[in-house]
């Protein structure tokens, strides 16, 4: 049994892999040795995995998950990868977006992915022939909303919604701003990978990722667990 660990900057998700499939998974607002020792007593995993965006785990935390498994990692730059990473500050490189590679990557080997991770930010990460190319960060959709409001006097603050291509009002022209430009924005980097790879797969993981399924003509494979996959491939290679 593995236990995978996905610390964001929101909550924590964390699942549990039996021979390569999830079979439950939690999420957590705070990651604790409490809630997280009650699901380890609950799955009784041997190895595990840590991957984190926020702020560094609590020292006694890691200290203790090293010695109530077998084999544990906290995933790092220096982390072994099953693909080539190109990134030329690895150091900084958001882990989740590594783990969510090796995912996608498990479900089509040797296929070039596009892989998008909209959450908080809205992540695009290329790989080709098994090596990571690079890729891009934007604001997520609800970023987008709160910035407009906070970075203005007068504009509100408005939630997503459906609205027209073009906004009749001060409401629903931000929320017809904010959606169609995100739209907009992902289906230009679907049809540049497309051009350079006509065969690549693309694939969506994140809060935000079935409002792109529901909007977007492209053919779009939508994974929700696609990190926490990614860090059990992780803990397979690595062991």
């Amino acid at each position: 049994m593995n236990l995978t660990i996905d610390q964001g900057n929101s909550s924590t998700k964390i699942g549990f892999f039996d021979n390569g499939e999830l079979i439950s998974t939690y999420k957590l607002k705070f990651l604790n040795k409490k809630a997280l020792g009650e699901l380890i007593s609950l799955h009784q995993p041997q190895r595990g995995i840590l991957s984190t965006v926020s702020m560094d785990p609590e020292p006694a935390l890691l200290d203790w998950l090293r010695g109530d498994l077998k084999s544990f990692i906290l995933f790092d730059h220096q982390t072994p990868l099953p693909f080539t990473n190109h990134y030329k500050t690895p150091q900084t490189l958001g882990k989740d977006r590594l783990a969510a590679l090796a995912g996608a990557q498990s479900i089509y080997p040797d296929t070039p992915l596009l892989v998008i991770d909209a959450g908080t930010a809205i992540t695009f990460d290329i790989l080709v022939n098994n090596e990571y190319l690079g890729g891009n960060i934007s604001p997520g959709m609800n970023m987008r909303f709160k910035a407009l409001h906070q970075q203005t006097s007068r504009l509100p603050l408005v939630a997503p919604h459906e609205v027209p291509f073009w906004g009749q009002s001060t409401n629903s022209a931000i929320a017809a701003g904010v959606q169609n430009g995100l739209l907009m924005e992902v289906t230009g980097y679907i049809e540049k990978i497309k051009h350079a790879h006509p065969n690549a797969k693309i694939i969506i993981t994140g809060g935000d990722a079935y409002f792109f399924v529901r909007n977007l003509k492209s053919i779009i494979f939508v994974h929700s667990n696609l990190v926490l996959l990614g860090l059990n491939r992780l803990i397979d290679c690595n062991v």
